[in-house]
């Protein structure tokens, strides 16, 4: 190009684990328009446990303002004032990270950011293969969601799925000093990171589960701390978990729940041993700060799609007959993907990485 773009616009829809797994994307951007002021059009979240994109990317420097709209809105006033809105920012290019939500929804987003005058459009999934995460032959297993992210950005270089930096947070030194401050009582122990809860019920592993865990957990690791972290409603099922691990252990039982940001439950996530959690936004945090991850999931999606991602994970995943059902409540199967995951499955991965 004869000039550089002064303005680019990233299209990135979902929570914290959606905004996590496009990390590689997002540097990617940076490294491409390094001078561009680069906002993001994201949605308000749609669950009171699912933090904005904002959460999780202020003071990164990848970005460096917002436009949000309501997921679904049919209101020709609302659409109207959001092409608005773009209009007259004058995005000169577009990123498009939008989930796979078929091809003829591509052509219709791509229709309407032409609408708002962007005259480049990169990565808009108007084929199957961009909207389909690839068959790994060599693996034998399916391409994860962030590589999917960027294969289709291919235009502007190597993502570096590989390379840590690429999972960069950029976390500050005051949110690693909260971080520090917060796990104080540890005194120096070694902490092992947990996190019980998840937005959907299809999800949650259960509440006993957790209990027989962490009771298991305390009397292999007696030198250890526990820390739990996660939205303000889960607080008390993590206390209710702790009450196990308070069985075997006098070691500190720290309950996050609900005091620290996202970022600052990264930095505490930075801190520990290990994570062990749900398929969660948590989880995606730990990964992002290359924590080992135990990882307990749900069947409703593709194996490794989502999985955290690099090799220092252990995923405990149960591929039944009804996998892919991508389910949030899942009553007539009862979860049997999920509750057929057994403490001592967890234990044996919990110690390949604690040894």
């Amino acid at each position: 190009m004869a000039t550089s773009p002064k303005r680019v616009l990233i299209y990135r829809l979902g929570s914290l684990g959606d905004t996590l797994i496009a990390l590689p994307a997002l540097h990617l951007v940076a490294r491409a328009f390094p001078q561009a002021e680069r906002r993001i059009l994201t949605n308000f979240p749609v669950n009171v446990k699912a933090p904005p994109a904002a959460a999780i990317l202020e003071n990164s420097g990848l970005v460096h303002g917002y436009f949000r709209y309501v997921v679904g809105m049919r209101s020709p006033r609302e659409l109207v004032s959001l092409w608005w809105q773009l209009l007259r920012w004058r995005p000169e290019v577009l990123v498009y990270m939008g989930s796979a939500r078929g091809v003829e929804s591509a052509r219709r987003d791509e229709k309407f950011f032409r609408l708002c005058g962007i005259t480049r459009l990169i990565g808009v999934p108007l084929t199957e293969d961009m909207q389909q995460n690839r068959w790994e032959q060599q693996i034998q297993a399916l391409e994860p969601e962030g590589a999917r992210l960027t294969r289709n950005l291919a235009e502007l270089g190597d993502p570096r799925l590989d390379d840590p930096a690429s999972w960069d947070l950029r976390l500050t030194s005051a949110e690693h000093a909260r971080a520090k401050e917060a796990l104080a009582s540890a005194a120096g122990l070694p902490v092992i990171a947990v996190s019980v809860g998840t937005k959907v019920q299809s999800k949650d592993w259960g509440r006993e589960n957790w209990r027989a865990l962490l009771q298991r957990i305390a009397a292999l690791y007696p030198n250890h701390a526990l820390a739990l972290c996660g939205a303000p409603e889960e607080a008390d099922a993590s206390n209710f978990a702790a009450d196990g691990w308070k069985q075997n252990s006098s070691k500190p039982v720290i309950n996050l729940c609900g005091i620290l940001t996202p970022r600052e439950s990264a930095a505490v996530f930075a801190q520990s041993q290990i994570f062990i959690g749900h398929d969660s936004g948590p989880m995606h945090l730990a990964a992002a700060v290359q924590t080992p991850c135990v990882a307990i999931f749900a069947a409703r999606n593709k194996p490794r799609v989502w999985f955290p991602y690099g090799k220092q994970h252990r995923v405990v995943y149960h591929q039944t007959d009804c996998w892919g059902c991508g389910l949030e409540t899942c009553i007539v199967q009862k979860k049997k993907c999920l509750t057929s995951i057994t403490v001592d499955e967890v234990i044996t991965e919990v110690r390949a990485i604690l040894g």
